[in-house]
């Protein structure tokens, strides 16, 4: 069997809260809970474990978690976040506020979550359609 993403754990301040803040965006059933986790599951059955941090509270290191998502579901998110008056970036740097991308023929958006975690949204993964083809990671 070839090796496939089963669960990540991300740490938190708030478990719940940050499992919520992405099941609303993602427009998903409320979080479960399993042992000392807030989960989601995503569509591919991979789960995003949220864990309250013990080590240090406020000390969360910041994550990058990319969600490929269809253009409907991404027009959805879209609205939910400006809805919400959430800041939101073209890149990851927070060079361009307010914006979306158009990298590979897709759209794409961050937003951090309430711990800092940057959440990607995407319409087409970043995969060259040619070898010779690069932009600005490239």
């Amino acid at each position: 069997m070839a090796a496939r993403l089963d669960h990540t754990i991300v740490h938190s301040t708030d478990r719940f809260a940050s499992a919520r803040f992405l099941t609303d965006l993602l427009g998903a059933p409320e979080p479960g809970a399993f042992g000392p986790f807030a989960t989601v599951r995503l569509a591919n059955g991979v789960t995003i474990d949220y864990a309250d941090s013990l080590v240090d509270p406020d000390r969360i290191v910041p994550q990058h978690l990319a969600f490929l998502v269809s253009d409907d579901e991404f027009d959805r998110i879209h609205r939910r976040i400006v809805s919400r008056g959430l800041p939101y970036w073209a890149d990851p740097h927070h060079r361009e506020p307010q914006r979306i991308n158009h990298r590979f023929h897709g759209r794409g958006l961050y937003v951090d979550d309430p711990d800092g975690h940057s959440l990607e949204f995407l319409t087409h993964p970043y995969v060259a359609e040619d070898e010779g083809a690069e932009d600005e990671y490239g």
